[in-house]
């Protein structure tokens, strides 16, 4: 199995996310200083701690309403939160006596994670995956109102490396990603894998 853990960058303080949408509404959150005018509160929305991810997902800030990257800081309470309410989007017997046992925990939840391959910033696969956590209802509500303690447009950023992959140039300084450590039952709850030391390269 490939490595799963929560790479991010994150302080004391909190961890950051990222979310792409249009440069409108971008805007009105950063006005704000949370999510405001044209975000969608009865929907769900995703969001992601891996910047390299990010940037393959939406193209480096290129596609369709996907031209303006947030950088969201959150409270690691209510990041801490969102997990807890999360439920994996595919079965798994490992967390689950039975599908419909999963199946009623995910339609009951306003939360669902899945691990996606890991992108490095230049956009080629890593050895791991990446997890993505969509949040709906009551969630949302939270997230946006209480437990968003900081926003920076980061689309310069994105465009830049984009162009420096394109021009093989050297890329710019991008923040340090780390294992973002998380207790015994997050560890079962996500399926926590670890890499394997013995095939570990640097």
């Amino acid at each position: 199995m490939s490595e799963r853990q929560i790479y991010a960058d994150y302080d004391t303080q909190g961890i950051f996310v990222y979310q792409a949408f249009t440069p409108s509404i971008v805007q009105a959150a950063l006005t704000k200083g949370t999510f405001g005018a044209g975000f969608g509160l009865d929907r769900m929305t995703w969001i992601k701690p891996s910047l390299g991810w990010m940037l393959y997902r939406s193209g480096y800030a290129s596609k369709p309403n996907q031209e303006a990257i947030l950088k969201i800081k959150l409270s690691h309470a209510g990041f801490l939160e969102i997990l807890r309410r999360s439920i994996e989007s595919t079965f798994s017997p490992q967390v689950y006596a039975s599908e419909g046992e999963w199946t009623q925990a995910l339609h009951r939840s306003e939360v669902r994670h899945q691990w996606d391959p890991e992108r490095h910033i230049k956009g080629h696969k890593l050895e791991r995956r990446a997890i993505q956590i969509g949040i709906r209802g009551e969630t949302v509500r939270s997230y946006v109102n209480e437990w968003i303690i900081g926003l920076e447009d980061v689309t310069p950023l994105a465009q830049a490396i984009g162009a420096a992959v394109r021009n093989k140039r050297p890329l710019p300084d991008v923040p340090e990603e780390r294992v973002y450590p998380v207790d015994a039952e997050f560890q079962r709850s996500l399926e926590i894998q670890a890499r394997d030391k013995e095939t570990d390269t640097p």
